[in-house]
């Protein structure tokens, strides 16, 4: 049995809250906020954001009523959500689904990779990782895809990589790159990764994956995140 989206009403006081976070306001899709509470919900940080804008919008009474009793009561809203919290099942992802065929789709890209005989540091990439440094190599070129570059030093400083690790993923991404037209063979840990990324977005209009690697950038900036 796939696992369906579902939402249900109760999910309301977890948008006021996530919306009343400094700064206060409608939250990017894929800023780190939006996606922790997508991967609790398991619903897709897409579906989360176009339900925020419906709140902002307070069209309707049922939003409107929930408005006036919670947003101007911190402690109130707080008390609310720990008991939705205590819920059986709730935000137990792992649990809940246990024994059921799930069908994950953007959890995939904000869990870590499966990386064997790999660098510590690997460890801790996920495929969002990946996109926004594709996102990056399609913008250099292969002479500047080095430590020294000022784009990789940016992008490395945003994703907590070392420029030298940044730099290591581009040069995987050189083996997918069938313009290339590279004949040597190699065997690293990353391949298998950076070939799934490739094949989502690499062959496509790098338009749309400059469009997806923005709003994942979000997902890096920790400013104000409690």
């Amino acid at each position: 049995m796939a696992k369906k989206t579902q939402w249900n009403d109760d999910y309301w006081l977890l948008l006021i809250q996530e919306y009343l976070r400094k700064p206060v306001g409608v939250k990017g899709v894929y800023s780190r906020g939006m996606v922790n509470l997508a991967l609790e919900l398991h619903i897709p940080p897409q579906f989360l954001y176009s339900q925020m804008f419906r709140l902002r919008q307070l069209s309707e009474p049922r939003l409107e009523r929930l408005w006036r009793t919670y947003s101007r009561s911190p402690k109130r809203l707080q008390q609310a959500v720990e008991r939705l919290r205590q819920m059986k099942g709730f935000g137990l992802g792992d649990d809940f689904y246990d024994g059921v065929e799930t069908n994950e789709t953007f959890e995939r890209d904000f869990r870590p990779l499966a990386v064997d005989d790999g660098e510590p540091w690997m460890a801790v990439l996920m495929p969002v990782h990946l996109i926004v440094i594709l996102d990056r190599y399609f913008r250099l070129t292969p002479t500047t895809m080095v430590a020294e570059t000022p784009d990789v030093k940016e992008l490395a400083k945003m994703i907590r990589l070392t420029p030298a690790q940044v730099v290591e993923v581009m040069d995987v991404f050189k083996f997918c790159d069938p313009i290339l037209h590279r004949d040597e063979f190699t065997i690293h840990p990353l391949l298998e990764h950076c070939q799934a990324v490739w094949d989502r977005y690499g062959n496509g209009r790098p338009e749309e994956l400059a469009a997806t690697a923005a709003q994942m950038q979000e997902f890096f900036e920790m400013r104000n995140e409690k």
